[in-house]
């Protein structure tokens, strides 16, 4: 066995290319040898931003040899066809093996033994179509060769090919680049070639040469190094995953120095200044004891100065003052104007064609806010006093909430929308609710964003995402795949996560049609009523969609979301999801097992009859459709031990309207006789939303289910027996659908 090594020197790799370089490198080598019956023991692949390295631990000398086998044709099959075959195998007939088939006719095979390959020879022809077929998301051509289009394309000019099996240089030429056992080292600490033995002294000799190949062990000297450079000043790194990833793949030798700026520049709003530093310098941010951001900060170098890196900090102190003076003087113009008035400059702005200027959708966000507070779906227990207040500062907020877009800080820092616009609303005097609205009107933009809980706020976030997704249904601007340009699905679950921590109760598709209002005159005219009439519904699933996605990280089976919302009319996200937790809770309890599986043999009696339910024989409730005798109802005397008594009542109504005309067996009469009492007590449970106590009083149905399938049979002879069993199925299925559409769920 062997080992295989393979580095591909180049100009610098983007850092945010080189993890997913790695992945690449090693599903297309594997793929490659794979072709050839080649499988390695291990494969190790990494990344530095000079190079991409992979070892295949384990490869065999040379392939297993093949057999192929290729039927022919008959043996007495005209010379016209022998010929052929035996032109596209390269045999003789000698060489071909007769054998005879299940029909007794003899048939020709051509028997080929492949012979196994070095695998060198497998290697020197798989790297290359490895390099070719590379997917890098950018790539180039360079020099001379670049005048043709057929030249290589690489995400920075390839510059050199180390390929050893164990020590001996596979030879290998992609483009004139032609392979070997030489690399370089660090650009500036060991810019000269050094001679690789094989996969096992790589690492070693590239370390000896200011190399740390692993990208896991380059983040954690940064993170540590960073770490203690902080503390040693009495600070603490930001957090941030993110950065530290990126300057490992900035850096081949990192160094963590501690460097400082003016604290005059605090004065700018924190996001801003840790904004500067993490896009434009790939600094981190400290901050002091009590939590606030310090003056300074940790950079990355990428070599061990003789000075102590008291050169590089000087230098980096330097650049950071410039960006922050530039972002000082934003902050300061920017201040000099009030919101209103930038809020005036939104008509310049198109937000999409077919849906107005970004003022026009504003206009909407606002009023839509205003109708969330007085319709007390937003603040439901707020007097009427409290809910004037709130719904003047959610219209106000609204209407400002889009204004920083046209500042000089958003210009300079699009990810900042939202956020400065909040500092701006808070330094002209507004009140802190319209302030805290206007900076996390966008939120929660992922899975894991805080989600506000303010009302004021909760109401624009909620306009905010609402007006977008249904305007973009309105003009079929839809998700599509994996493309969704106008972030509708991300808006989505920002509205399940708004509504379900604040318990937003209410109708999603009233808050739909509500919101379509705003929107409908820019549609045309002849097309207002049908889109009027159809955007809630294909939102509202849109909205189920997402919300099965967002609740299965929370273990919420998604066929459980399908069976409550499958009822219709139930698109109050917060009752859905208390029925759903309560359903999934039933059915993992034995009785909730049971009943699924007595519905489903009811449910498939049922459809195989072609049954379509009708009003009840053995009942006695009015509104299901009986006949009413004027007598006390005979039902009513049935207690858990008296199905006796239940059946010598039926006996003496059978002869009333509408009564079975014949005597029930025990096992019937009992469910009849719960159905009576479960079909009313779930229905009650759930209009009090008491969905515990729904599922208890289907739980109830479970034995007498039983009983029934075990004693009775559904399809007897007597038509009328027949009937009124099925009947009798058709209460359990209706029964049940009080609750939930349990054909949806899965088992």
């Amino acid at each position: 066995m062997a080992d295989f090594l393979l580095e591909l020197l180049s100009q610098e790799i983007p850092a945010r290319m080189q993890e997913k370089a790695s992945a690449d490198l090693a599903r297309l080598f594997t793929a490659e040898i794979a072709k050839a019956g080649l499988v390695a023991d291990a494969i190790e692949t990494f990344a530095t931003p000079r190079r991409l390295a992979l070892i295949a631990r384990g490869l065999p000398l040379e392939t297993v040899g093949a057999r192929e086998e290729v039927k022919g044709p008959r043996a007495d099959a005209p010379p016209q066809a022998l010929a052929g075959f035996l032109g596209k195998t390269g045999l003789t007939r000698e060489q071909l093996v007769e054998r005879t088939d299940a029909k007794g006719n003899i048939v020709l095979f051509a028997v080929i033994e492949k012979p196994g390959r070095a695998t060198a020879d497998v290697l020197a022809e798989a790297v290359p179509t490895i390099v070719r077929a590379f997917p890098w998301p950018k790539s180039m051509r360079w020099g001379a060769a670049s005048i043709s289009t057929a030249s290589l394309r690489w995400v920075r000019p390839l510059q050199g090919i180390v390929a050893l099996l164990d020590e001996e240089v596979v030879p290998i030429a992609v483009d004139g680049i032609e392979s070997g056992a030489a690399t370089f080292g660090h650009r500036f600490h060991h810019p000269g070639p050094i001679t690789i033995g094989s996969a096992d002294d790589y690492a070693f000799k590239l370390r000896a040469a200011h190399v740390i190949l692993d990208p896991a062990e380059r983040r954690a000297i940064i993170a540590e190094g960073a770490a203690k450079a902080a503390a040693a000043a009495g600070l603490t790194v930001v957090p941030d995953e993110g950065l530290v990833a990126e300057n490992a793949g900035l850096t081949e030798w990192p160094v963590p120095l501690l460097g400082r700026f003016d604290p005059a520049f605090l004065a700018v709003p924190r996001e801003v200044i840790q904004l500067t530093m993490r896009t434009n310098q790939k600094y981190f941010a400290l901050t002091d004891a009590t939590g606030a951001l310090a003056p300074a900060f940790v950079c990355t170098a990428n070599i061990d100065a003789t000075d102590g890196g008291a050169g590089v900090i000087a230098g980096n102190e330097k650049v950071l003052a410039a960006r922050l003076a530039d972002a000082k003087f934003f902050w300061e113009q920017d201040l000099k104007v009030p919101l209103a008035e930038n809020a005036r400059k939104l008509d310049q702005i198109v937000f999409h064609e077919k849906l107005g200027t970004v003022a026009d959708k504003v206009a909407r966000v606002a009023k839509l806010a205003r109708w969330l507070v007085e319709e007390g779906i937003v603040a439901p227990h707020a007097d009427a006093e409290e809910r004037k207040l709130l719904a003047d500062q959610a219209s106000q907020a609204a209407e400002l909430c889009k204004a920083d877009l046209v500042t000089g800080m958003v210009g300079e820092f699009p990810e900042l929308q939202g956020v400065m616009g909040g500092y701006y609303a808070r330094a002209e005097g507004l009140p802190d609710a319209v302030a805290d609205a206007i900076r996390d009107h966008y939120k929660p933009v992922g899975q894991s964003d805080e989600v506000p809980t303010a009302p004021v706020t909760v109401a624009v976030c909620l306009a905010d995402k609402l007006d977008s997704v249904t305007a973009f249904f309105s003009v079929d601007e839809l998700p599509s795949g994996s493309k969704d340009p106008f972030a509708l699905r991300r808006g989505a679950i920002g509205l399940i996560r708004l509504a379900v921590v604040n318990e937003v109760r209410g109708s999603f598709g009233q808050f739909i049609r509500e919101g379509w209002v705003g929107v409908s005159h820019y549609l045309p005219l002849s097309d207002a009523d049908k889109y009027r009439r159809a955007t809630a519904v294909p939102v509202v699933h849109f909205i189920i969609d997402r919300l099965k996605v967002q609740q299965r990280e929370a273990g919420v089976r998604h066929d459980l979301i399908d069976a409550v919302f499958a009822l219709g009319g139930e698109d109050d996200l917060v009752r859905l999801l208390a029925r759903v937790k309560a359903l999934q809770a039933f059915v993992g309890t034995e009785d909730g097992r049971n009943l699924l599986a007595g519905y489903k043999r009811a449910s498939n009696i049922l459809k195989k009859e072609g049954w379509v339910d009708a009003p009840a024989i053995l009942t006695s409730a009015p509104e299901q459709g009986i006949a009413q005798t004027g007598e006390e109802d005979p039902l009513a005397l049935v207690e858990d031990d008296d199905v006796a008594a239940a059946v010598a009542a039926l006996d003496h109504a059978a002869d009333a309207p509408g009564r079975a005309a014949y005597t029930p067996e025990p096992a019937e009469a009992a469910l009849a006789a719960a159905l009576d009492r479960a079909g009313p007590a779930a229905a009650d449970a759930v209009a009090r939303e008491d969905f515990a106590a729904a599922m208890s009083a289907l739980a109830a149905l479970r034995e007498p289910i039983d009983a029934f399938f075990e004693q009775v049979t559904v399809n007897d002879a007597d038509p009328a027996k027949r009937a009124a069993r099925l009947n009798l199925l058709g209460r359990i299925r209706q029964a049940v659908h009080g609750v939930a559409n349990f054909s949806k769920i899965e088992g």
